[in-house]
């Protein structure tokens, strides 16, 4: 894990916004799609403000969410349209999107068509996640029903994720299917988030999901 320290949040987001649209680029040089995978969360809206209006091909660039809550768009819990709103905007409205919440099935039942659209835009180029108080990243929850599942190294890319104290059943991307990115990445902002960073390295996935990712991450803080 390597470890980036800012003076405040608005550096840091400029900065990760750059490097990640540096690492896109790359990509974008060497085949003809590149793949970029987000979070929902507040955290992350800074870093797609700047993102959004760096110049790239964004029409050969396919977004996908890291997870998301099973509400439709309407619904203010909804990442897709936390990501709509911040990402998918000004040079950045070119870029594909694949939403997963599918009206009128559950998660389990949209899991196929799901990963037969996700499973071929992995690897991902860049991919972007954030990190909660209880050390989840994505919906790879501490306690979660399919905890086991999603952290296996045989996992499918997509895995339905129940948990405690979460109102909404989950879609969430497997931890097998997010360190294969090329270029990750891990945001988190506060004294709160740091130390539990911090805890989370000295812990087993299984109670800390977020270190299942950390090996190969960087890790963007700002208080």
């Amino acid at each position: 894990m390597t470890l980036l320290e800012y003076a405040d949040a608005e550096m840091l987001a400029l900065d990760l916004a750059n490097v990640m649209a540096g690492a896109l680029g790359a990509a974008l040089r060497q085949q003809p799609r590149a793949t970029l995978i987000v979070p929902g969360g507040t955290t992350p809206g800074p870093v797609f403000d700047d993102l959004c209006a760096v110049d790239l091909d964004w029409d050969r660039v396919d977004v996908i969410l890291s997870d998301e809550r099973w509400v439709p768009e309407a619904d203010a819990a909804s990442n897709a349209a936390l990501v709509r709103a911040r990402l998918l905007v000004d040079k950045a409205a070119a870029a594909r999107f694949l939403p997963y919440h599918r009206a009128g099935q559950t998660p389990e039942q949209a899991l196929p068509e799901l990963e037969a659209q996700v499973a071929p835009l992995l690897p991902a180029a860049v991919a972007l996640l954030g990190m909660g108080a209880d050390m989840h990243t994505a919906s790879l929850f501490p306690r979660g029903d399919a905890l086991r599942l999603a952290l296996d190294a045989q996992a499918p890319a997509l895995v339905a994720m129940r948990a405690p104290g979460q109102a909404q059943p989950r879609v969430t991307l497997s931890a097998q299917a997010l360190v294969a990115s090329l270029s990750l990445h891990v945001v988190i902002t506060g004294d709160d988030k740091r130390a539990a960073l911090e805890r989370a390295q000295g812990l087993p996935p299984q109670e800390a999901p977020v270190a299942a990712i950390l090996k190969d991450a960087t890790v963007h803080w700002a208080a």
